[in-house]
């Protein structure tokens, strides 16, 4: 008896999305779905070009911050299901932030999206952001994803319960910086940053900070896309600093769930193009692992980073390649400027980063999982250091 092809298109017939090309795997690839549509959201308090230093928004810093800079990074925190991974990368970061100060004092926490499983309400940000952090002795900052600015419907509520990223803006663009009702007896402050897509200017680097929205695959508009390249032109004056943009939506990823965002690499080439400047870090998360790209450009070298293993208990895993799990390092055929340099697909974690002089040494800290003794240390499971004036890997 003949049977009907399976239809491919993700409209086609009542089943599951498709995954990504699995094999050999795509870093780059257009969404299999579109996801949830555009959301308007809400601006911040702060004014444009929406810029914030370091010590405005923070009370109190390490010394020598002009000398050297430590921060933690990652994202997809938010431990909706199952606490256990988010409360081991939480516990993790406080241990590194309190102990390891002889490599210099972490400042901050840049967060890059997710807080909140899985539409960002208001109730959630007790048990997924306050409680979790509760004894975390650092700053959080960062940018929304996609799940923070979805908006919660039901079939039988179809307008939002809440407007998109309203209880996002609360606790990060605070209008006064004070304790919100949803941190509950937990006594951190809202953060006072200027708006969702901001830069953050510090001694030794400045974040520009995007926010691509809800679609998969990630949407901006001209407003933003304009901003990003003003931006970029304006933090590139002071090659004395390092540049990093921060967004959710990876632009090259080689996961079995999302993939990297056409759409996102797009949008910064053409920024890049507008403003003579080229990030020396581009931070991203959405895809729930650990991996890290350099990409050749001439004679220089750039590296993205997809940290988004923070605490969601669903874990991503990585394609084949001829059958295999894939091996780094791993070019595309077609796209050899861009090398899987490494990755972490089997558990959770969180960057430390730190920054001395025109050196910047990264290191992948992978926590232990959650049924293995709970006195297993984190390992490194990827370190990696680059001259950011020269773009150059130098280890």
């Amino acid at each position: 008896m003949a049977t009907t092809p399976r239809p491919r298109h993700h409209q086609a017939a009542n089943v599951g999305r498709h995954r990504p090309q699995l094999d050999p795997p795509r870093f780059t690839q257009a969404p299999t779905h579109p996801g949830r549509a555009y959301q308007v959201f809400p601006f911040g308090p702060g004014a444009t070009p929406y810029r914030a230093q370091l010590g405005d928004l923070v009370s109190h810093l390490p010394d020598g911050l002009d000398k050297k800079m430590v921060f933690h990074i990652c994202g997809d925190t938010g431990g909706v299901k199952n606490p256990a991974p988010q409360q081991l990368v939480a516990s993790a970061m406080e241990a590194d932030a309190t102990n390891n100060t002889a490599d210099g004092e972490a400042a901050f926490f840049y967060h890059l999206g997710d807080v909140v499983y899985y539409n960002g309400e208001t109730s959630e940000y007790y048990p997924q952001f306050y409680l979790p952090y509760e004894f975390y002795p650092l700053p959080i900052v960062g940018i929304p994803g996609n799940h923070d600015g979805d908006p919660l419907t039901t079939p039988d509520t179809p307008q939002p319960f809440e407007p998109s990223l309203s209880a996002w803006k609360r606790n990060f663009c605070s209008d006064s910086g004070g304790v919100t009702n949803e941190a509950g007896d937990i006594p951190r402050h809202a953060m006072k940053q200027p708006n969702p897509f901001w830069t953050l200017e510090t001694p030794k680097a400045n974040f520009i900070g995007l926010y691509t929205n809800v679609p998969e695959g990630g949407a901006v508009k001209d407003d933003q896309k304009a901003w990003l390249a003003s931006e970029l032109k304006h933090a590139a004056r002071d090659r004395a600093k390092a540049l990093f943009v921060c967004l959710h939506h990876p632009i090259f990823s080689a996961d079995t769930h999302h993939g990297g965002s056409p759409a996102m690499k797009d949008l910064l080439d053409a920024a890049i193009a507008a403003s003579g400047a080229y990030p020396d870090i581009v931070f991203a998360a959405h895809v729930h692992n650990y991996q890290r790209f350099t990409r050749k450009i001439d004679d220089q070298e750039y590296t993205y980073v997809v940290a988004g293993a923070g605490g969601y208990w669903h874990l991503h895993s990585m394609a084949k390649f001829k059958g295999a799990k894939v091996t780094p390092p791993f070019r595309q055929v077609d796209d050899p400027d861009v090398v899987l340099e490494n990755y972490v697909d089997d558990t959770h974690g969180f960057m430390r980063v730190e920054i001395e002089d025109d050196t910047i040494t990264a290191r992948y800290f992978a926590v232990p999982r959650p049924h293995e003794p709970p006195e297993t240390p984190p390992r490194v499971a990827d370190l990696f250091q680059l001259q950011f004036k020269a773009n150059k890997l130098i280890r």
